[in-house]
């Protein structure tokens, strides 16, 4: 273990520098509880929870064992400028994949933000970490005042040199490989901010004096070593642990994701308005065509495909079914989710010094 990796550790209370990442709708207590057992960090993406839905889960976790937790916020966006006009476009597209859109479709309100944060100061995470922006300072005083510490998502070295800033505990520099949602502070840049892992990371680490923790296409053991030899103190995993045998993964994502090649996977605001890492499904494709409406701004285009992505899951019609995936998808195992921890870190050692 590098020393960067060993301090790291130290602080926050874990074995081996390996977090989950808290990917929202996606996270079950028993595997981030069967990560910590096997000695890295749980996570829990809180984003689609209410209060009473993150104390839920938190309770379950610990119920079962859970050990070292974060628990991941979306800071939320300025409201969204509404055109009807261009969202009944989107409706009438959507409509041919999909049963009617209901008319107040895109009047989806995202969870209060506020309840959240109480929340989580209520829950005392050994982490609360952030993603699309900064936590306002108020909260990250009573962060601090409760011993919980903050990491901050930052997909350019701007938004990492801004999080420090901000009182930042560790930064969580996210490559353009991840799935799912792109963490940019301004969704109107994101095209500035596609860097890949291997370029972010060392230049993050130069830039910031705190902990950098690696995410993006890390799903096996030489991309762990990779990811700290280039000066990580840990590194975060989500598409790996997608297939755990604790995943409660719907069969036809699960089946997505098996052998799926890097460049089946795309970067679409076709689901939920905001960019997003996913398996380039025939919707997918159709939804990104020239001849396609442009999707509405988040969080309206989720509550517009709602109706569709329900559909689709209960069909189990891999055609629709949104599908978060990073780049090594292709990596990820149906085992034990402590299992897919111990192989990370023994296959990892076996290559650094």
């Amino acid at each position: 273990m590098t020393m960067r990796a060993k301090a790291f550790c130290e602080r926050f209370g874990i074995a081996i520098p390996i977090i989950e990442a808290p990917m929202a709708g996606a996270c079950t207590p028993e595997r981030s509880a069967a990560i910590t057992k096997a000695g890295g960090m749980g996570g829990l993406g809180a984003t689609m929870l209410d209060a009473a839905g993150i104390d839920a889960w938190v309770s379950k976790f610990r119920s079962i064992g859970g050990g070292p937790l974060q628990i991941n916020l979306w800071i939320p966006d300025p409201p969204p400028r509404r055109d009807a006009d261009a969202e009944a476009r989107v409706a009438r597209f959507l409509e041919k994949w999909g049963p009617p859109v209901s008319p107040d479709a895109g009047d989806v309100q995202p969870q209060d933000f506020n309840a959240q944060c109480n929340a989580i100061i209520a829950a005392r995470p050994a982490v609360a970490s952030s993603i699309m922006g900064l936590y306002p300072a108020p909260f990250v005083e009573r962060l601090k005042a409760n011993g919980i510490a903050w990491f901050a998502c930052a997909t350019n070295v701007a938004d990492a040199r801004a999080a420090e800033a901000a009182g930042a505990d560790a930064i969580v520099a996210q490559g353009v490989e991840a799935g799912g949602h792109r963490g940019s502070f301004d969704p109107e840049t994101v095209d500035r901010s596609m860097i890949g892992l291997m370029a972010l990371v060392p230049r993050v680490v130069d830039s910031v004096s705190i902990p950098v923790i690696a995410a993006g296409g890390i799903a096996d053991g030489r991309a762990v070593a990779a990811a700290l030899t280039l000066g990580a103190s840990a590194v975060q995993v989500g598409t790996a642990f997608l297939r755990a045998t604790e995943s409660a993964l719907p069969a036809a994502w699960d089946a997505a994701l098996d052998g799926l090649d890097p460049e089946n996977t795309m970067l679409t605001r076709a689901y939920s308005g905001r960019w997003c890492r996913l398996v380039a499904t025939e919707y997918v494709r159709a939804a990104t065509a020239p001849n396609a409406p442009p999707p509405a701004p988040y969080p309206v285009q989720g509550g517009l495909t709602a109706a569709m992505r329900a559909d689709a899951l209960r069909h189990a019609d891999a055609k629709r079914i949104a599908v978060a995936a990073g780049q090594s998808a292709a990596f990820a195992r149906a085992e034990p989710a402590g299992e897919i921890v111990r192989r990370l870190w023994r296959d990892a050692s076996a290559l650094l010094p």
